[in-house]
């Protein structure tokens, strides 16, 4: 830089101040780029910074599919295996009720005055194109009545509204040959909830509950007949 001193006595010359401003010019410049490098930094920065992020939330989006389809795969396994033993539950109380209810369950509506002599197990009615209509656990059968009882390991208020629906069938097949004997219903469960207990009373259905190694039968207040 041009040497800016002067005599306090003397003003600035032409030169020297023409040397300050291309010496300011210069550093303008200078500031100049480094403010536009510095803003190529940022955006540059700022794409990388972007693009990881997209990155990065594109690879936990796709764990979280991954994850889920997993959690998904898991849940259908364990509700698979779950209905698998509970079905097999069903068919190891429907082995017991044909050694335990069945012989039980004639004592114990015979002593409430049915004398029934025709035990039934897995009755099956068929449809005219021979798809099963309606099938019983147990059909217990004398001249004058019929009960039909189904036997689950713990039953629900949908299997009442099934059984309902499954003595009507029975009661029109019934019709169609002529046989006006009276039908009635009953659900036996090796656990039976409170409610369920209640709903099946309340259709006047018989209650069959097991009890030490024998049932014991709960009558409803009115028992329903078709």
């Amino acid at each position: 830089m041009p040497d800016m001193t002067m005599d306090p006595q003397m003003g600035l010359t032409f030169e020297q101040v023409w040397a300050a401003l291309m010496e300011l010019r210069k550093e303008g410049e200078e500031t100049d780029r480094r403010l536009r490098e510095t803003e190529r930094l940022l955006k540059e920065r700022s794409a990388e910074t972007d693009r990881l992020l997209k990155e990065r939330s594109a690879e936990t989006d796709r764990l979280l599919k991954e994850s889920g389809a997993e959690f998904d795969r898991r849940m259908r396994k364990s509700e698979k295996d779950f209905n698998k033993k509970f079905g097999h539950l069903d068919n190891r109380f429907g082995e017991l009720a044909e050694h335990l209810v069945v012989p039980n369950i004639v004592k114990k509506f015979n002593a409430l005055g049915y004398h029934f002599n025709d035990v039934s197990k897995e009755r099956k009615f068929y449809r005219e194109d021979g798809a099963i209509a309606a099938e019983f656990d147990i059909l217990l059968e004398n001249g004058e009545s019929i009960v039909g009882v189904e036997v689950k390991s713990k039953p629900a208020e949908r299997d009442i509204e099934e059984h309902i629906e499954r003595l009507g069938f029975l009661r029109r097949r019934k019709d169609e040959l002529g046989d006006k004997r009276e039908i009635r219903g009953a659900i036996a469960g090796a656990i039976m909830p409170e409610h369920v207990r209640r709903a099946t009373l309340g259709a006047g259905l018989y209650v069959i509950e097991q009890s030490g190694d024998t049932v014991r039968i709960e009558e409803p207040e009115k028992a329903r007949g078709w």
